[in-house]
């Protein structure tokens, strides 16, 4: 007989309930109500709220597991922000998802300096996502010597990874060195997708073809870790992960004295100490917050959130002109949106996105436009309060649900 205290099937673990599936249809309404009548037996919970939502979950295939509601995140609205791109053209209401007060009307502040102006320029300098395997050699000789075979047999490993995929194209693949091993950062374009795992597969399937035909038959991983995927890195800032954004603006005194009580000179200054604080701190970013408008604008419009730990590395460069005016861009080097697949598609997601004409097939240049002149509002409203002595009021009058 087996002793109770050891036996595995004995464990809390093993003992715990399981949670509620169904291998007839686990995306219905009945089995989302059946786990959280579980929940209410494990912890006593009722999920009313939760519970509350307006779309079949018929849909949610591909999106997530073990449904059983819905987390109900507040959706303010802002603008209008006029943007001068070569996608996103005029003047755009913007829904931002948050809980943080003062938020929405920081950056409304900010779209109104900005439209005031005649609207933020924002341009797409580059566009790739990466996938980067490891190949591993007996020494460093015969990993260079490889090195030089990727580049010529460029064509063939091209055609295998497209092979994969309607819309990816392997654009380059850029190589790295240490010890024994080849690092190799595939670069792909991927349309209108976000294109994480469409460029995995796309790798997997050139790494294969590689391992089958080079001579030496190398062992690989599929991923090396300098794909960096959903953690900021330098070699994303230098050489781009996702879309790299510029938003740039002049500003002038005429109209940032009345609207935000601050001078170009006031700024520029502020500015200097800015960048010197960034620097000490070791930070990825040199702005403000790009993250507060990034992660708004991404719950909202479907994409996938964590994507903000890349996607809020910027870099800011101003220049005080000589007639006194205020040159502002922040360049967004690894911004990863999508609007189509994903999230995106889901209801709520795809009435945030269909307000910017943004939806589906041709608008990711164009979200990406939207979400960089987002970011460059909220550093000027934000910026300027700082200076102006009304950051903390504000948060005071609008930042507080507590009495």
């Amino acid at each position: 007989m087996s002793n109770p205290e050891k036996d595995p099937s004995t464990t809390a673990a093993a003992r715990a309930a399981k949670v509620p599936r169904d291998k007839t249809n686990d995306y219905s309404a009945d089995i989302a109500s059946r786990r959280r009548a579980f929940v209410q037996e494990q912890t006593g919970v009722v999920l009313e709220h939760v519970g509350q939502y307006s779309f079949d979950p018929g849909v949610l295939p591909g999106n997530i597991e073990n449904f059983m509601g819905v987390a109900q995140v507040p959706i303010g609205l802002a603008g209008p922000l006029r943007i001068n791109g070569e996608h996103a053209r005029g003047d755009f209401y913007i829904p931002m998802a948050t809980t943080e007060g003062t938020l929405v009307a920081s950056y409304n502040r900010g779209m109104r300096l900005l439209s005031e102006h005649g609207g933020v320029t924002c341009t797409v300098v580059e566009d790739h996502m990466q996938r980067s395997p490891v190949f591993m050699f007996d020494d460093a000789l015969a990993a260079r010597r490889f090195g030089d075979w990727v580049t010529v047999n460029l064509d063939s490993i091209r055609s295998a990874a497209q092979a994969t995929t309607r819309v990816g194209q392997l654009k380059h693949i850029g190589q790295y060195a240490v010890g024994n091993l080849r690092y190799l950062r595939f670069n792909y374009a991927t349309g209108d997708a976000a294109g994480q795992n469409m460029v995995g597969k796309a790798t997997l399937a050139a790494c294969q073809w590689i391992q089958a035909n080079h001579p030496d038959h190398p062992n690989f991983v599929l991923s090396g870790n300098i794909d960096t995927d959903k953690k900021h890195s330098q070699i994303n800032t230098l050489t781009t992960r996702g879309k790299r954004v510029v938003a740039e603006i002049t500003l002038k005194d005429s109209i940032l004295q009345p609207l935000m009580g601050v001078t170009g000179k006031q700024l520029f200054h502020a500015r200097q100490i800015s960048q010197a604080g960034a620097f000490i701190a070791g930070s990825s970013n040199n702005a403000a917050h790009a993250a507060n408008g990034i992660t708004a604008l991404f719950i909202a419009c479907g994409q996938d959130v964590a994507n903000v730990a890349e996607s809020h590395a910027a870099t800011t460069y101003c220049q005080l002109l000589d007639n006194g005016d205020y040159y502002w861009s922040i360049t967004l080097t690894s911004l990863i949106c999508a609007t189509y697949g994903g999230g995106t598609g889901l209801p709520t997601q795809r009435e945030c996105l269909e307000m910017l004409g943004c939806y589906g097939k041709g608008g990711a240049l164009k979200f990406a436009e939207i979400c960089a002149g987002v970011v460059l509002a909220g550093e000027t409203s934000l910026s300027s309060a700082i200076l102006a002595g009304d950051w903390v009021s504000s948060h005071d009058q609008l930042g507080r649900n507590r009495p």
